[in-house]
């Protein structure tokens, strides 16, 4: 409180969305996402799913990381109960493997090993080609995809991303490849074991992960919900 004035995280955000003080997003140059393909499509299979255990839904995504000279992307796997970052691969390019590194590491970071997971995607290519699906289901992975280009499909995911590119500096023009991977696999070090959330009680993502105390929260149902992460 100063001034007489006392306002919580989310009523701040909406006072400044209000009165137009947020600042305003960049335009997005670099598509991650091409979903114009002839690949399978699956179904949401996280539509109006109970999320209440770590390891249940993983969700991934890519997003672009600026380098001084060119660009690299990230792939991203995170639990979508705990928030917890359990897999990664950032490198030069787009191609599948890209996402079957970063998911190969989320499996090998698994500690509830017997029971299967929903792996929930964008509808791109990489996660719908022959070469990524049949790698994801011999890894005990079920093939979830969003049906729209809705964030909110994949809010967690989208979530994540922004945290790690706003609040740990990936987000920044980075001088080169090795520096970028140095700086991510910090980034998700602290951010996995540091980096409280409101959706899990004020506790980390590694806490969430290994306690499963919280109630998961749907970012779908109430979309105000993803800036209390």
């Amino acid at each position: 409180m100063k001034n007489g004035i006392k306002m919580g995280r989310d009523k701040f955000y909406t006072f400044m969305k209000n009165n137009n003080l947020l600042v305003k997003k960049t335009k997005r140059y670099h598509i991650t996402t091409d979903s114009n393909h002839g690949f399978y499509k699956s179904k949401d299979l996280t539509l109006n799913l109970e999320i209440n255990k770590a390891e249940q839904v993983f969700v991934s995504d890519i997003t672009y990381v600026k380098l001084a000279s060119g660009h690299a992307y990230l792939a991203l796997v995170t639990d979508a109960y705990s928030k917890k970052v359990m897999g990664y691969k950032i490198d030069t390019n787009m191609k599948v493997q890209l996402v079957k590194e970063a998911l190969q590491m989320a499996v090998n970071n698994r500690i509830y090993v017997n029971q299967n997971t929903i792996h929930h995607s964008d509808r791109g290519i990489q996660y719908c080609c022959p070469d990524f699906s049949e790698f994801a289901k011999s890894r005990q992975m079920i093939l979830s995809t969003t049906q729209n280009s809705s964030p909110y499909e994949n809010a967690v995911a989208e979530r994540v991303n922004g945290i790690l590119k706003q609040e740990f500096g990936i987000g920044k023009t980075i001088p080169n490849l090795k520096t970028a991977q140095k700086m991510v696999k910090q980034a998700v070090e602290i951010y996995n074991k540091k980096r409280r959330h409101y959706s899990l009680l004020l506790k980390t993502p590694e806490f969430a992960h290994l306690n499963q105390i919280h109630k998961y929260k749907s970012y779908k149902k109430n979309k105000i919900a993803i800036f209390e992460i």
